[in-house]
């Protein structure tokens, strides 16, 4: 897994544009990039990709929430 772990943030560091949360898009996109031997490495590359796309967007949407939820408690000063 380590292995896979590397080489994806590589090519996700490198091809961030290129690549989403819809795993069949970035099965096609890392075929294009990366010259992989097999198809089960591809899958995992591409799936650890979308995987680390999903948690970047949730944790985004968390932090976002909770801006909201903070400035609704502030009770402004009279």
């Amino acid at each position: 897994m380590d292995r896979v772990r590397k080489i994806s943030m590589e090519i996700l560091n490198r091809y961030s544009n290129r690549f989403g949360t819809d795993i069949e898009q970035n099965k096609k996109t890392v075929t294009e990039i990366a010259k992989v031997t097999s198809k089960q490495l591809r899958n995992q590359i591409a799936g650890f990709i979308t995987s680390s796309l999903r948690k970047e967007a949730k944790s985004k949407e968390n932090l976002e929430l909770e801006g909201q939820k903070s400035q609704e408690n502030v009770v402004p000063e009279t």
